[in-house]
């Protein structure tokens, strides 16, 4: 699968304006993670398990 074929979405806490985002897309084996203010700079992947730590440890903050 493409990175265009991906349904990437921004968080609900992202602002109108446009800054400081990132997009994610969940994919069968990976979350791909991405700048949205830059799409032409690559993407990175992590893999399920670290993504669902990751969120759990910055909801916690």
């Amino acid at each position: 699968m493409s990175t265009t074929e991906l349904a990437w979405y921004k968080s609900s806490y992202s602002g109108s304006s446009g800054d400081d985002c990132i997009e994610v897309a969940v994919a069968e084996q990976v979350v791909r993670v991405r700048d949205s203010k830059d799409l032409s700079r690559p993407h990175f992947a992590v893999g399920r398990e670290g993504w669902l730590r990751f969120v759990g440890f910055v909801t916690e903050a």
